[in-house]
């Protein structure tokens, strides 16, 4: 017996508009400017009684349609299980149950938290005659999974934020750094903001911060007048004194730091008198977490992100069915699912095509717009949000639709 699902009215009417798929062609480059909304994917509702598994007894199994999907995830690591990859697996679960008589199975695969383990969990998932391989989770894992889907002429849908393991069939869901950074300059030159400076972590993810912050900077001709960088361990006080030396030099300060580093780091502004209500200070959607908001020093700070009625409704879900909280990145589990599924229903021998896949109007998932580009990045409609009294408020929401291409075409 199949997978089945009891959906509401509210539901139905999203996986119809899910299975109405208008997918533009190219055109001129960039955000601006309109397109055919993105296409809506079915949201997760506790409406949704999905039974367990599939009548097969397989655990690793989701769903019994023809056409067969890999999840590739970090179902164990070095102690064991892990819930990480259990998140992204239930989120799986809930996406197939979202709609009824899915097409597709779902093949569950661990790739052991190693680049070893998602090679093999790759070869095995396309002998088994998964069209499409979702995730795995880490970057190398990611690289590791693409050269063996690019020799069986198979797309994947990766989840990492490290952009370098895109490329051409490889696509990424994640939340890339480049979108956040574009989002949040942007906003602020446009509000005004036009000499800034930048508090940089020596990391790789700061790296890669640092050349979209440059790079953002530039296209909206705003200075750029330092550029310090926070040492792993080391006090940030130093950098922190350098950027208050500037004055009245800069009126915003970027800072693309992890969530538990910002304690010390808020502290350091602190100490060297850097005053938010002076300089704008701005970050990425790292900082959508409980242990940034209630930081003093950060008060009035904007940060790029996600809206977060998405997640928050994913998230009621999933506790209704799996009495636990998600991990963050299942969103993106189930977001790869629901597309995968609703291309199937109307896309026919061309569901997971080049054309498809890279649709410029993109879709509409629970995290908001997103669309993969040529080079297997993706961009994302993401919105402004402002840190107040311990929480956030959106001052600039997410698009609801892309421009006329992705940037990468």
């Amino acid at each position: 017996m199949g997978l089945r699902a009891t959906i509401s009215g509210r539901v139905r009417a999203g996986m119809a508009c899910a299975l109405a798929l208008a997918l533009a062609g190219c055109g001129p480059s960039g955000l601006r400017g309109r397109s055919p909304s993105a296409t809506p994917l079915p949201p997760p509702t506790s409406a949704i009684e999905v039974s367990p598994l599939t009548g097969t007894g397989d655990p690793n199994r989701i769903g019994s349609g023809p056409i067969k999907i890999a999840l590739i995830a970090p179902l164990t690591g070095p102690n064991g299980s892990s819930a990480l990859g259990l998140s992204l697996r239930n989120a799986v679960e809930l996406a197939v149950g979202a709609f009824d008589n899915a097409e597709v199975t779902v093949i569950v695969k661990d790739d052991q938290s190693s680049p070893a383990g998602a090679k093999s969990a790759a070869q095995a998932a396309i002998a088994e005659g998964a069209e499409l391989i979702v995730g795995p989770l880490f970057s190398a894992n990611v690289r590791e999974v693409g050269a063996v889907a690019r020799m069986a002429g198979k797309p994947v849908i990766g989840f990492s934020t490290d952009a370098s393991v895109a490329g051409r069939g490889v696509y990424l869901l994640s939340f890339l750094v480049e979108s956040y950074v574009d989002r949040i300059v942007d906003y602020a030159a446009a509000r005004g903001k036009r000499s800034m400076a930048a508090l940089i972590p020596d990391s790789d993810y700061g790296r890669l911060a640092e050349a979209a912050f440059l790079t953002a900077a530039a296209r909206n001709d705003v200075r750029v007048m330092a550029v310090e960088r926070l040492r792993p361990g080391a006090s940030a006080s130093a950098a922190a004194q350098k950027i208050a030396g500037l004055g009245a030099q800069i009126d915003a300060l970027f800072i693309p730091e992890q969530a538990e580093a910002m304690a010390g780091l808020a502290q350091a502004l602190a100490s060297a008198g850097i005053d938010g209500k002076r300089v704008q200070i701005l970050g990425t959607g790292l900082w959508n977490d409980a242990r940034v908001l209630k930081l003093p020093a950060l008060q009035g700070a904007w940060f790029a992100a996600p809206d977060n009625g998405g997640f928050n409704g994913f998230a009621a879900s999933y506790r209704d069915k799996f009495g636990a909280d998600p991990a963050r990145v299942a969103t993106l589990a189930y977001d790869a699912i629901a597309l995968s599924v609703a291309l199937a229903r109307q896309q026919g021998s061309e569901r997971f095509s080049e054309r498809v896949l890279q649709g410029t109007s993109g879709f509409s998932g629970t995290d908001g717009i997103f669309r993969f580009r040529a080079d297997g990045q993706n961009e994302r409609g993401l919105s402004v949000q402002m840190i107040g009294n311990g929480t956030t408020s959106v001052i600039s929401p997410a698009p609801r639709s892309f421009g006329a291409a992705p940037s990468g075409l």
